[in-house]
């Protein structure tokens, strides 16, 4: 919002020697950002000039230049003694005798362009007669400013010209504006009237509010009006004020007055015409948009109303617009629509070059409505800004009345008696305020009776009544105070955010970390340790991903959620395992030059049942009740927490020492397995045959009770070359909740012996449907507790062992707590096992 300081001096008492750099620092103490300064750039001599001469030269390139003879007063005595200044211009809009803005050399102009003599077609040109876009009072470039023109209106003025007069004073050139940044709390500030409110309480000054005009009550011989909001948002209807007033006999050819022209530019405006600069005018003075309508383009009623399916406007913009059930629209006769309320207007009621009669509407809507309107159709609007921040209903006939002011006065028009103000508004409500809750609330000690004189300050209604609560009313333009502490940070703002103590809190010792957090950290940890970086990558798929990693039709992660505002439609539904978005990850990487890559990532999954209810929507008005939350809490899908790792490339490089070795399946078990130690959690691996991963290199990672944990192993073919990854690319995806889970109990630390180990091998021939790891489980029970630990060293499959069988070979490993074993005893631990692997695997000792 800009704020022209001429303007501000006008509304508020501001000190004849504060500059805008003072002003913006007044309104930054009470939460007004400053975004900049503009204005007050140029310096002299720009200076009233007389054309005494001018001649029309023709030039190769067809243009036609005017030499000429320009007096300026006692500055050509110092330029060229005395004689009058022979300048260089392409505009052809002034003739001899006009009076026109003269620039000098020495002068700087906007954008720091610096004014010297310099010969140009064929002449020294000293200075330069000026346009209203070179002085930077518009966009017009078509011709130079001509005073007569500008001054039409005030012919004392323009008598009392002469050539050499300061035109820095004359056309306001010396004025700054004041830009500030309105943030979406304090929409009040869209206005000349707010941010002179604001400074007023800045600095103390009078305020002289721009609204303390009269308005006659609305009768019965006024534009009919009806509000027919059959659909409100929320229980809040689109519109709950609606003022409507007629201006007849116009005059369209008187432009703006030139003050009315030069405010709108420097708020950022461009002047269009008498009826639309008289809107946007009393819209930046009171912060009210209003809106024009030619009247002989109406049918008789205005009613106002949500749109119907199918419905289409063309807005002022020229682009035909389908429109929504939840648009207000201000339609003609309940039928023809001609805007959509608070945001732009149609362009059959346009005000065109022809219009006389006008009808002006000033009307209150629904921020909500206009917010959803502006953002579905795209149309961010002076007017859209200010209603989805809040306008005060208050203000909306004083708004009207301005606006009818000012057309009879500047577009000689007539006035109807007739005043037509529908008024559905809901009585805004009052607040019980401790007096003591800013005290409590900021550590600054506030008097009650200071409390109550910074909100009656502020515009609001105060009841005090003993020493019990304030009654405060919140002002009409205030619709964002609500309860307490809205009031203590409108107490603390005023009084200064400099006067609050700084006071560092005092956390807590607090719990420390659960053990979930624990858990996943020492998950994290073990990975890294183990020679993987840790990527993140965004949670979201697109359909065709599981048809890529090969799931079946029935697989249970097909069944997935769909984002309603998805970042992109080619992935619209959140992952149901965390290996679907890892892949992508280890392929953009390799796709980039990194040959060898190890990467994991943890995060959530969601993992929805078929049948779910979907969760009600509530409003934001009030907290929902226990029965709504808990629908919403039934409808939230499974969560479960994942870790995903996946690997391509050489797992240990190779060098002058020898080939490497790349990773396989086997790295990815190893990893998993490396996870569960860090944990303290024994994982049992067999073979398994799950998508995405070979049927044959697949390992199913179960605990003792066998609930699942994940699976590891080389991923399919298939998947591979769908997924565009390396050849015999490895992965593998834990469940980090049922690890967390299985962590819970405390460890116990196993003392260490200081005895010798003693080390024995067998080999076993089992058939090849035997898992491994069943093996091993079987060994480890028989072997009991002096079994310190047990590795599978050798697979061989030949004739030895016959067709359909293989041999595994384990070396154990013994060791007592007390004593050094002898040959004997583990010679019997070790029988004890191969006996027991006969009785529940069929297995053989081989070379026994």
């Amino acid at each position: 919002m800009r704020a022209p300081v001429s303007w501000l001096r006008e509304l508020v008492d501001v000190a004849p020697e504060a500059t805008g750099r003072d002003i913006a620092a007044s309104l930054v103490k009470v939460g007004l950002e400053e975004e900049g300064l503009h204005g007050g750039d140029i310096t002299g001599p720009l200076v009233v000039g007389r054309v005494l001469e001018l001649a029309e030269e023709p030039q190769k390139n067809g243009k036609v230049i005017r030499w000429c003879q320009v007096d300026v007063g006692e500055h050509g005595q110092r330029l060229t003694e005395g004689t009058p200044q022979g300048i260089v211009c392409g505009a052809h809009n002034f003739a001899v005798g006009d009076l026109v803005v003269v620039v000098l050399p020495g002068a700087v102009l906007p954008g720091d362009f610096a004014i010297a003599a310099r010969k140009t077609y064929g002449h020294v040109s000293n200075g330069m007669i000026c346009s209203a876009a070179e002085l930077g009072l518009g966009d017009d470039h078509a011709g130079i400013i001509v005073l007569q023109e500008w001054f039409a209106e005030d012919p004392e003025l323009l008598a009392s010209l002469q050539p050499g007069d300061d035109a820095i004073a004359l056309l306001g050139l010396a004025d700054e504006v004041v830009e500030v940044n309105v943030t979406p709390d304090r929409g009040y500030c869209f206005s000349m009237r707010g941010i002179a409110r604001e400074y007023s309480h800045a600095t103390g000054g009078s305020f002289r509010d721009p609204a303390d005009i009269a308005a006659p009550a609305a009768n019965d011989g006024g534009y009919a009006v009806q509000l027919a909001d059959g659909a409100p948002l929320g229980g809040r209807v689109g519109c709950d004020r609606y003022v409507a007033r007629v201006v007849r006999d116009i005059d369209t050819t008187r432009p703006s007055p030139r003050w009315m022209q030069k405010r709108l530019t420097q708020m950022g405006m461009r002047p269009i015409s008498l009826a639309v600069d008289v809107t946007n005018y009393v819209m930046l003075a009171l912060g009210q948009p209003l809106h024009a309508f030619d009247l002989d383009t109406l049918s008789g009623s205005i009613v106002v109303r949500r749109a119907r399916e199918g419905e289409k406007l063309t807005t002022l913009d020229d682009v035909e617009r389908e429109l929504s059930p939840e648009d207000l629209l201000i339609t003609d006769g309940g039928e023809t629509p001609l805007a959509i309320a608070g945001v732009m207007g149609g362009a059959t009621s346009e005000v065109g070059a022809t219009t006389s009669t006008v009808l002006i509407e000033s009307a209150h809507f629904d921020p909500t409505t206009v917010a959803r309107s502006s953002r579905r159709h795209r149309l961010v609007t002076e007017a859209s800004k200010r209603f989805e921040r809040g306008v005060d209903p208050d203000v909306t006939a004083v708004a009207a009345q301005l606006a009818v002011d000012l057309l009879v006065q500047l577009g000689g028009g007539t006035a109807d008696d007739g005043v037509t103000d529908v008024d559905d508004r809901t009585p805004r409500r009052r607040v019980p305020l401790d007096a003591d809750l800013p005290t409590r609330l900021v550590g600054l000690e506030l008097p009650r009776e200071e409390v109550v004189a910074t909100l009656r300050a502020i515009g609001c209604d105060v009841e005090d009544i003993g020493d019990g609560p304030l009654s405060v009313l919140p002002p009409s333009w205030r619709p964002d105070l609500h309860n307490g502490p809205d009031f203590v940070e409108e107490v603390i703002r005023i009084h200064g955010y400099d006067q609050v103590p700084a006071v560092l809190p005092r956390p807590s010792a607090g719990l420390g970390l659960s053990h979930g957090q624990r858990a996943r950290r020492v998950v994290a940890d073990a990975l890294a340790h183990h020679g993987l970086d840790e990527v993140l990558t965004y949670p979201f798929v697109g359909a065709g991903v599981h048809d890529a990693m090969g799931l079946p039709a029935d697989d249970p992660r097909r069944t997935m959620l769909r984002v309603a505002n998805p970042l992109s439609e080619e992935a619209p539904f959140l992952r149901t395992s965390v290996l679907s978005t890892l892949v992508e990850a280890l392929r953009r990487n390799v796709s980039r030059g990194q040959r060898d890559v190890a990467v994991f990532e943890m995060g959530l999954v969601t993992r929805p049942e078929a049948g779910t209810v979907s969760a009600p929507v509530p409003g934001t008005d009030a907290r929902p009740d226990e029965e709504t939350l808990a629908r919403i809490e039934a409808a939230v899908p499974a969560q479960p927490r994942r870790v995903a790792f996946a690997l391509a490339g050489e797992a240990e490089r190779g060098g002058w020492w020898g080939p490497g070795r790349p990773a396989d399946w086997s790295d990815a078990v190893t990893a998993a397995r490396a996870v569960a130690d860090a944990l303290g959690v024994e994982l049992y691996v067999t073979a398994d045959d799950h998508a995405p991963w070979h049927p044959g290199r697949c390992a199913r990672l179960s605990l003792a009770d066998g609930t699942l944990v994940g699976h590891a192993g080389e991923l399919h073919p298939k998947a591979v070359a769908a997924l565009e990854l390396p050849a015999r690319t490895c992965a593998a995806e834990l469940d980090v909740d049922v690890l967390s889970a299985a962590s819970e109990g405390n460890v116990q630390a196993t003392p260490l012996s200081t005895y010798p180990v003693a080390h024995t091998d067998v080999a076993l021939t089992v058939e090849d449907a035997v898992p491994a790891g069943e093996v091993e489980a079987v060994i480890r029970e028989a072997a009991g507790e002096l079994l310190e630990s047990v590795w599978l060293f050798d697979v061989y499959r030949g004739e030895q062992v016959g067709e359909g069988h293989r041999s595994l070979a384990y070396r154990m490993y013994f060791r007592a707590p007390d004593r050094t074993l002898t040959t004997e005893e583990v010679n019997a631990l070790r029988d004890r096992a191969i006996a027991r692997a006969a009785e529940r695997l069929g297995a053989v000792q081989r070379g026994a």
